[in-house]
């Protein structure tokens, strides 16, 4: 397991683009056979890959968590951006489509990732946070996740947000997680940018084709910063920061909060005029 410590909000403003990267982008995720995992002292926050491809991959518990097992005291959110795939959680085994999530209970003792076929392996995106209360595992497709309509062509953000771990959809001790899919055309998200003083947030992006970037904005409203991003690469957003982004075409993105409550909409909108 990686450890990323993160820069606060006087710091990061000083910081070189190798030093913002080192501090809140995770890249190099899904190699073959691997699972990748990344803990951040931001609201201990567990972030990473699994990308089984001519083996099961299970999650165990790193050294960092001083626990017997992964969710011992943590719950867990799984979607997969591949092809299906399959995930065990202790006696039960979850088939997984393509972008079909996963929540996973705190003390599910044995999680198991595999892919149905080694030559179009699944892809488990990963986001754990801990928790103090049990809810069950569950499974959600993405034809059952609630979507949401926003934006404009006019705007160039015309994109759908589908919910799937929150207050109304499958029930979790703090994790909200979901994904936003742009449409062909648009290339701005969260755009006006607010912040969520009570939740830090975890943004990752993929489905860009060949040489698309997307310039993930970051930091105080008043003294901005960008991260270049490329396919499959996650930013690690602070609750201070603000994070928006524009691609050089449209690409989907998966989002998961965590904090003081669940509230989708518990923002504090950053008026264009603020931005610098």
């Amino acid at each position: 397991m990686d450890l990323i410590k993160c820069a606060d909000e006087v710091r990061y403003q000083r910081m070189t683009a190798e030093e913002l990267k080192s501090a809140f982008l995770i890249d190099h995720l899904f190699e073959p056979d691997t699972l990748k995992l990344v803990y951040s002292d931001i609201d201990r926050v567990i972030a990473g890959s699994a990308a089984p491809v001519r083996k099961g991959l299970e999650l165990t518990a790193a050294a960092e968590l001083a626990s017997q097992y992964f969710t011992e005291r943590r719950e867990l959110g799984v979607i997969n951006i591949g092809r299906s795939g399959s995930v065990i959680v202790d006696k039960e085994k979850f088939a997984l489509s393509h972008l079909d999530g996963l929540y996973i209970s705190r003390g599910s003792k044995r999680i198991e990732f595999s892919s149905d076929d080694a030559k179009s392996p699944a892809l488990f995106f990963l986001l754990s946070y801990p928790a103090h209360k049990d809810y069950p595992t569950m499974q959600m497709k993405l034809t059952e996740a609630e979507p949401i309509h926003l934006g404009s062509m006019e705007e160039s953000n015309e994109r759908t947000i589908y919910k799937y771990i929150h207050p109304d959809g499958i029930k979790s001790c703090q994790l909200v997680m979901g994904l936003t899919k742009l449409e062909p055309g648009s290339v701005w998200n969260t755009m006006p940018a607010h912040t969520h003083p009570r939740r830090m947030e975890v943004y990752f992006y993929f489905s860009l084709p060949k040489d698309v970037i997307v310039f993930h904005l970051m930091g105080k409203p008043e003294q901005t910063r960008h991260i270049i991003v490329r396919n499959q690469e996650a930013v690690i957003s602070p609750s201070w920061s603000i994070h928006s982004g524009v691609g050089t075409s449209n690409y989907t993105f998966i989002w998961g909060m965590g904090g003081e409550n669940q509230d989708f909409n518990d923002m504090d909108p950053v008026d264009m005029k603020m931005l610098k």
